[in-house]
C-alpha cells in the first residue's frame, strides 16, 4: 500500500495554462510535478525563515541571561573552547 494524498485545486483556466507554460518551459514531466516541485520550494523557504526567528528569539534569551549570570565556565564548556581553538586555529591569549 502506497502513502500516498491527494490534493484538488480550482484554477481560472489563465492560471492552469500559466502554470502548464511553466511546467513545460521548466522542463518538468508534469503539471503536478511542477507545482509539487515549487510548492515544496516555498514552503521550506517559509519553513526556515520562521524557525530561524524562533530559534534567535530563544538563543537571545539564553545568551542574555548568560552573560548576566555570574556563573564560570565548567570543564566541558572548557574542553569545547580549547578543542576549537585548535580546530578552527584561533589565537589563544
Amino acid at each position: 500500500m502506497q502513502n500516498n494524498a491527494r490534493i484538488d485545486l480550482r484554477l481560472s483556466l489563465e492560471q492552469k495554462e500559466s502554470l502548464e507554460r511553466a511546467a513545460h518551459l521548466g522542463g518538468y514531466r508534469s503539471l503536478s510535478e511542477f507545482i509539487i516541485s515549487a510548492s515544496e520550494q516555498v514552503a521550506a523557504s517559509i519553513l526556515d525563515d520562521k524557525l530561524q526567528v524562533e530559534l534567535s528569539k530563544a538563543d537571545a534569551a539564553v545568551f542574555c541571561s548568560t552573560l548576566l549570570s555570574d556563573i564560570q565556565p565548567n570543564e566541558v564548556l572548557k574542553a569545547s573552547i580549547e578543542k576549537s581553538a585548535i580546530l578552527f586555529q584561533w589565537k589563544r591569549k
